[in-house]
């Protein structure tokens, strides 16, 4: 059987594939990164359809999901099958835990679910998976490196996208699961409307436990991502 070949794979945080928690965020997003199709987005007060759209287009490409180990190619001589093996293995070498409270944030410039109170277990689990996985990835390219310092970087973030791959890696870590694109320049009275409507439409629609590691993937560049698979933890 010929072996499927990806651009790039990622691993999330999903909830489980079908719960309230999956559907809740994909219909926010407009997207199921499961089957693929579009969904309905909910209404937000005084935005049309449309708006709502272009400032979830970002996250949407992705699919509904927290990053642990951000976008990667394979390394040279790597392969899927051994990238799943070793998410089995490692997925089965973390316990479940319970998921702190979510509650939709401004986080930078743009909405998001951010976790309320410990994060030690959350934070665990993702550098578990950027170090354990870490040998299967290729290093960033020249020109992928140039493309993440157009975002302000200090000098520790920019060592540790040079070591890793990713920025946002280890202390400087932070669970988030991306309701919108960037808001800069749009009215208070549109980020409050986003933030209301994002808080009733999850109200009791969101994970309560991490028991998982999703396996995401990029067809080719630039096409949205789609799931994989789903490697449960230990119980």
């Amino acid at each position: 059987m010929t072996e499927t070949h990806y651009h790039r794979y990622a691993v999330y945080f999903a909830p489980a594939i079908g719960s309230d928690a999956w559907q809740a965020g994909s219909q926010w997003l407009g997207r199921c990164a499961h089957d693929g199709l579009l969904r309905v987005q909910p209404e937000v007060n005084g935005m049309s359809p449309l708006a709502l759209a272009e400032l979830t287009a970002a996250p949407r490409r992705y699919g509904w999901h927290a990053t642990l180990k951000a976008p990667f190619s394979l390394a040279a001589g790597a392969s899927l099958p051994q990238l799943r093996e070793r998410m089995a293995l490692l997925a089965g070498s973390l316990s479940t835990i319970p998921m702190p409270r979510l509650q939709v944030s401004h986080l930078d410039d743009f909405l998001a679910l951010t976790p309320v109170g410990d994060t030690t277990g959350l934070d665990h689990i993702a550098a578990a998976c950027v170090r354990e996985l870490h040998a299967l990835v290729a290093p960033l390219s020249e020109a992928e490196l140039q493309r993440r310092r157009k975002a302000p970087l200090t000098a520790a973030e920019d060592a540790m996208l040079v070591a890793w791959g990713y920025p946002y890696v280890f202390e400087h870590f932070r669970f988030h699961m991306s309701l919108t694109g960037s808001l800069h320049g749009r009215v208070p009275q549109e980020v409050q409307a986003l933030q209301t409507a994002a808080q009733r439409h999850f109200d009791g629609k969101t994970p309560d436990q991490m028991d998982s590691l999703t396996l995401f993937a990029e067809p080719h560049l630039g096409a949205d991502f789609v799931v994989l698979d789903q490697f449960p933890l230990a119980s």
